[in-house]
């Protein structure tokens, strides 16, 4: 395989990283805003059980509707507290996949940028070779 096979295939495993990258910030855009979405239910679940109107005498059957009514707002809001910290362990995960496979992708760029160095030096070089040739004939025309 000779080096400009070596940059295409390294061009191609780059372009399918920077691929794998924006997948991955996308995926983790989304999380973001599903843990928005449980932060803002946890803050009107909060609003709807401080919210609920359950001050001073009330008829028994009434305050025993509103206690109920409380405790099941209480444990909808614990499931999603636990629920929220399940979706935010998975973000770190993600988190730590996207910045894997950026890592992955900026070391691959590295090695074809030195790859295509390497390449535009031995050209250069081979070129200034040429030119060093014909101004060698040259000069031994010229002397003759």
């Amino acid at each position: 395989m000779n080096r400009r096979d070596q940059i295409n295939s390294l061009g191609t495993l780059v372009q399918l990283r920077s691929t794998e990258v924006d997948k991955l910030q996308t995926e983790l855009a989304r999380q973001e805003a599903t843990r928005a979405r449980y932060a803002a239910n946890l803050e009107r679940l909060h609003s709807l059980a401080e919210g609920s109107g359950a001050s001073g005498h009330l008829p028994p059957a009434l305050a025993l509707n509103c206690g109920q009514y409380k405790q099941a707002v209480f444990a909808l809001a614990d499931t999603h507290r636990t629920d929220l910290q399940l979706h935010e362990a998975n973000m770190a995960v993600s988190q730590r996949n996207l910045a894997q496979a950026w890592t992955r992708r900026e070391l691959l760029g590295k090695v074809l940028e030195q790859q295509q160095d390497a390449l535009a030096r031995e050209q250069d070089r081979a070129a200034r070779k040429r030119e060093d040739e014909i101004a060698t004939q040259s000069w031994l025309a010229g002397r003759a």
